[in-house]
C-alpha cells in the first residue's frame, strides 16, 4: 500500500530536478502521474521509464491556457480523472532590478506566477469533480525574504504564497487543500548550471556549492531534490489532511539566520 494509491497527480516541470523526483516518488507511492514539461525528450524518457500504466508525458508551457487545457485532456483520457496538482515549473534569472529588461521580468512572471494561476484555474474544477484532492505550489526561500539579484524571481515567489492562501480559502469547501513548499538552495540545474553541461566536472561543482552553503546554512550543505519531493508527498497525501493555506520552508535552517561564527 502506497500513500497515493488511486491518486492521479499532474506535476509540472517534471522532466528534471525537483519535479522529476516528485514524479518518481509519487509513482513509487502508488499514484499515476502526468509528467508535464517543455523538455520533451527528457519528459518522454521519464514517462517511458515509469511505465505506460503509471505515467504519461504531456508537453506543457505553463504560461499557455491552451496547453493547460490540452494537458488536462490528456490526463483524463489516460487515467479518467485528476485529483492532485504539483505546480513545480519555474525559471530563475539573475539581474539587478534597475538592469532587468521588462521582457525578462515578464518572462519570469509568466512562468512562475501566471503558470501557477493557470494551473489552479484549469485543474481545480477537475479535482472537485474527482471528489477532492490537493494542490501544492512551489514557492521559495525567497518567497519569504529578500535576496539581491533575483528581484523578478523573489517577487513571483512572494506572489505564489498569496495565491496559495487565497486558493486555499476559496477551494476548502470543495474538498481541495492548497499548500506551498519554499525550498532554499537545492542541487538542481536551477542552482547548479553545471548539471546542464556535459563536459562539466560535476563532483567539483557540487563540492564548490557545498563549501559555499556550509557557510550560510545551519545544516551545512545544499539540499537534495529528493528531500523536497518527500515534503511535497506529505502535502499531497492524507498525512497532511488538516493542513491548508500554508508555506512549508525546507532550507536546512537558512531562513532561521546566518551565524557570525
Amino acid at each position: 500500500m502506497g500513500k497515493l494509491d488511486g491518486r492521479v497527480v499532474l506535476v509540472t516541470g517534471a522532466a528534471r530536478g525537483q519535479g522529476e523526483q516528485e514524479a518518481r516518488l509519487f509513482a513509487a507511492e502508488g499514484a499515476r502521474v502526468v509528467v508535464a514539461d517543455v523538455l520533451v525528450e527528457q519528459g518522454e524518457a521519464l514517462a517511458e521509464e515509469l511505465g505506460q500504466d503509471v505515467a504519461r508525458f504531456v508537453r506543457l508551457d505553463v504560461g499557455s491556457e491552451e496547453e493547460w487545457a490540452a494537458a488536462v485532456a490528456v490526463a483524463k483520457e489516460a487515467f479518467g480523472k485528476i485529483d492532485g496538482l504539483v505546480s513545480n515549473a519555474g525559471i530563475l534569472r539573475f539581474n539587478e532590478l534597475v538592469s532587468t529588461p521588462l521582457e525578462e521580468f515578464q518572462q519570469v512572471v509568466q512562468v512562475n506566477l501566471t503558470g501557477a494561476f493557470l494551473g489552479i484555474r484549469a485543474v481545480a474544477p477537475e479535482i472537485e469533480a474527482a471528489g477532492g484532492g490537493t494542490i501544492v505550489n512551489t514557492s521559495s526561500y525567497t518567497g519569504l525574504t529578500g535576496m539581491p539579484l533575483v528581484g523578478a524571481y523573489a517577487a513571483t515567489k512572494h506572489a505564489v504564497l498569496g495565491l496559495t492562501k487565497v486558493a486555499a480559502m476559496e477551494l476548502a469547501g470543495k474538498g481541495i487543500r492548497v499548500n506551498a513548499v519554499c525550498p532554499g538552495a537545492v542541487d538542481t540545474a536551477m542552482s547548479n548550471p553545471a548539471l546542464l553541461d556535459a563536459g562539466a566536472d560535476l563532483a567539483a561543482s557540487s563540492a564548490a556549492l557545498d563549501a559555499y552553503y556550509r557557510k550560510l546554512v545551519p545544516l551545512g550543505r545544499i539540499g537534495r531534490p529528493e528531500e523536497v519531493a518527500a515534503l511535497v508527498l506529505f502535502l499531497t497525501s492524507g498525512d497532511s489532511s488538516y493542513i491548508t493555506g500554508q508555506p512549508f520552508v525546507i532550507d536546512g535552517g537558512w531562513l532561521a539566520g546566518v551565524s557570525p561564527f
